[in-house]
């Protein structure tokens, strides 16, 4: 539940959670993902198989031998691509939630893959981020930089979060 404060007269309040600190708004909002994941994964493996079969044989036989990484490890790739661009998180964060056994419990082989494999602009993640922090929350610069890049935060690094407050006002 909340907080229980005792006001000036005497009765006691409930002081309630911020609705993004509420354990159902991350559920449905990691549902929401994972529907979205699955539509474009559906989206591409039918348009890929639709143009597939327009491909001659030994083209075919050329991208499957040039591309030997496991379903798993593509799995967490396209994970990783997710959180990138519609979450903004950090590459810590995105390590984090591909091996966590409350998240996506990829092993760390898979989730390193994905890493260094993501193109991502950590950057703008951490600017869109910090913009979000400001506009919702009214935070300052200084609170905005703490939280991209605390370890229960963000986990942005630190020139990440200078680039942040620094593009604020743009």
């Amino acid at each position: 539940m909340g907080k229980k404060i005792v006001g000036e007269d005497g009765k006691t309040y409930v002081q309630k959670k911020p609705f993004y600190k509420r354990f159902w708004v991350w559920v449905i909002a990691i549902i929401v993902i994972i529907i979205a994941v699955n539509m474009s994964n559906n989206d591409k493996s039918t348009s890929s198989s639709e143009s597939s079969t327009s491909k001659s044989a030994s083209s075919t036989e050329a991208e499957s031998s040039s591309s030997k990484v496991s379903a798993e490890f593509s799995s967490a790739l396209a994970k990783a691509k997710t959180y990138s661009s519609v979450m903004k998180m950090s590459k810590a964060g995105i390590y984090d939630q591909l091996t966590s056994d409350s998240g996506e419990k990829f092993p760390a082989d898979a989730a390193q893959y994905a890493i260094d494999n993501l193109k991502a602009d950590y950057n703008a993640n951490a600017l869109s981020k910090a913009k979000t922090y400001q506009k919702d929350m009214n935070m300052s610069a200084e609170a905005i930089r703490d939280q991209l890049t605390s370890d229960s935060g963000e986990k942005f690094t630190q020139e990440e979060a200078d680039y942040a407050v620094q593009h604020l006002s743009d």
